[in-house]
């Protein structure tokens, strides 16, 4: 049986007036495979491609530890 992927889709709300340094920041962090800047409840959608849940976890955790980020919401998905 070989490695199965796991997918976080993180939805990021951030200081208003931020999205571009929440932007830059979020692009240089390990494991974030996509960010897009969205509009409505949301300010960005992430998806994070990992091998397992603790650095799905870890990965969370930095985006957290970000000064212009407000909350986060995630959901956990993986291969078939």
């Amino acid at each position: 049986m070989g490695c199965v992927a796991i997918y976080g889709i993180t939805m990021i709300n951030v200081l208003p007036g931020y999205e571009k340094a929440a932007y830059r920041e979020l692009k240089n962090i390990e494991g974030i495979k996509d960010v897009y800047h969205v509009f409505g409840e949301y300010d960005f959608v992430i998806i994070i491609d990992v091998e397992d849940l603790t650095i799905l976890n870890d990965v969370v955790d930095r985006i957290r530890e970000s000064e212009n980020v407000t909350a986060t919401k995630t959901i956990i998905g993986a291969e078939l």
